[in-house]
């Protein structure tokens, strides 16, 4: 009896269906929240999302819109409607067919639910209506440009209108999408499983069996984990550890340009605390930019791996103002300034999250302002804490990232526009209001960089934010991991991607 058993078990071990699974273990810097993307508001939620929902509009690797659930859309003459044609056969997690009447499901809900945060990105949109059953129409109130972008990042990812009605508010809790892999489980900050989805419409493309992320918000933590092979792939890692990845012949570096940037946010108008110099006087500011060096913070916080920047689209992108480059640091024209401004020293506090690489930043920026006449203090913070402070207008200047956006309207108008959803410091000016709603309203490349470089020459000349630079995609494998590449979105797309055990 014991012979035939190991018999039997031999021969399974050789049948396709029994090959060991392959599981892709990924280190994330932070915990996902809401794995719903109408609630959703981190970039780790976003990371999850792409492995888990597709969405309507894909951005490649050039930043250009392509095909995933929309195989194809169009732009009424007059720009006040936005035509998509779906993808035939897609199914979502729960086998509920992904057709015209769940997009219009998965968009009203994204416009009325009170739970969700895509209300504002999805404002220009009137009405959504079911032409056929792989065709679906959005009526505008007005032209909207940026409505590609948006579709091409969470208001786009489409979840089952089946699961959505059966859990409500509680979706975060058990996801249904129609992405590569479906939702086993989550453990709050320890781990968020998904596996293959048989059925999906692409899977030629996907090769591992489950996915693991796990958040290790410690950057050497997870690079210990990644060597020791508790790991398989991690994300941010710290520019200090790049030359020690590529020594170790182990690992691999996985690296790219990408669209995030650090900005410094100034509080010129939330409460008293916009009052003092630097939030009062823009010549203190400009005072505060002549007195740092972009080229040094990446040099000696950043060992060179990032791209120093000034404003909030990268160098050499398509809406970035050529005419406006990154200016050199002048000393005596900061203290020139602050002199004029009627001020020999300038205190002030700059809020940072509480890790290795934002504190240097931030002491850098402190030793070479000193230089021209600037006392700063720093008071670093866990992250989430920080946002907290700017949200109420509690703070003097603060450092933050945004992993960026392929359209210029959501790198800017979320920062400057008087209403703008993260606009902490309250800067408001109804010309740069005006020019930031017409770049919307047209779709014409041409058009909207000779708007964006109107609206520079204001934004860049009130200061209410120093863009510091722009970041690389810096991740890390095991070499059994192949077929991973960086993207300049910072998330982490599995298609292609192979484990080898």
């Amino acid at each position: 009896m014991m012979r035939t058993v190991l018999a039997a078990a031999l021969a399974l071990s050789f049948v396709p269906g029994a090959i060991a699974q392959t599981t892709l273990r990924i280190g994330l810097a932070a915990d996902p929240n809401m794995l719903d993307p109408a609630q959703s508001g981190s970039v780790y939620e976003r990371v999850v999302f792409s492995a888990l929902c597709d969405k309507l509009i894909e951005l490649d690797a050039d930043l250009r819109f392509v095909p995933q659930l929309a195989t194809e859309w169009a732009w009424g003459e007059d720009g006040k409607t936005l035509t998509l044609k779906l993808r035939q056969g897609v199914r979502f997690h729960d086998g509920t067919p992904m057709d015209a009447a769940a997009v219009k499901a998965n968009l009203d809900r994204y416009r009325e639910a009170r739970e969700s945060r895509r209300r504002t990105e999805l404002a220009s949109v009137a009405s959504v209506e079911v032409v056929d059953p792989l065709t679906v129409r959005l009526a505008l109130k007005a032209p909207d440009a940026p409505l590609l972008a948006v579709l091409a990042d969470r208001a786009g990812m489409m979840m089952s209108p089946a699961a959505i009605a059966s859990l409500a508010e509680r979706i975060h809790t058990n996801p249904s999408c129609s992405g590569p892999f479906r939702f086993v489980r989550r453990v709050t900050q320890e781990v968020v499983e998904l596996e293959r989805f048989p059925e999906y419409w692409d899977a030629g493309r996907i090769h591992i069996d489950r996915v693991e992320y796990r958040p290790i918000p410690d950057g050497t933590v997870r690079l210990v984990n990644l060597r020791s092979g508790q790991l398989d792939l991690i994300e941010r890692l710290s520019p200090n550890d790049v030359a020690a990845v590529e020594r170790d012949r182990s690992l691999r570096l996985v690296a790219g340009p990408a669209m995030a940037f650090q900005t410094m946010s100034i509080n010129v108008g939330a409460g008293d605390r916009a009052k003092g110099p630097l939030g009062s006087d823009p010549r203190v500011r400009a005072a505060l930019e002549a007195a740092i060096d972009r080229q040094v913070i990446n040099q000696v916080a950043l060992e060179g791996q990032f791209i120093p920047s000034n404003q909030f689209e990268a160098p050499n992108t398509t809406f970035w103002v050529s005419d406006r480059p990154v200016p050199p640091r002048d000393v005596a024209r900061a203290r020139a300034l602050l002199r004029e401004a009627g001020h020999q020293k300038v205190a002030f506090e700059l809020a940072v999250p509480n890790t290795p690489v934002d504190r240097q930043v931030a002491e850098v920026i402190q030793s070479m302002a000193a230089e021209a006449g600037f006392d700063i203090s720093i008071r670093a913070g866990e992250s989430a804490a920080v946002v907290a402070a700017t949200r109420r207008g509690d703070y003097d200047a603060a450092i933050a990232i945004w992993s960026g956006r392929p359209d210029p309207d959501g790198n800017i108008s979320i920062w400057l526009q008087c209403e703008g959803f993260v606009n902490w410091g309250r800067y408001c000016n109804p010309k740069l209001d005006e020019l930031l709603a017409r770049a919307r309203g047209v779709t014409d490349t041409g058009q909207r960089r000779a708007l964006y470089r109107e609206a520079a020459g204001i934004w860049m000349a009130d200061r209410p934010h120093l863009v510091l630079y722009h970041h690389k995609g810096l991740f890390a494998a095991r070499a059994a991991v192949t077929g991973f590449a960086a993207h300049p979105d910072g998330l982490i797309r599995l298609q292609d991607v192979k484990v080898a055990r």
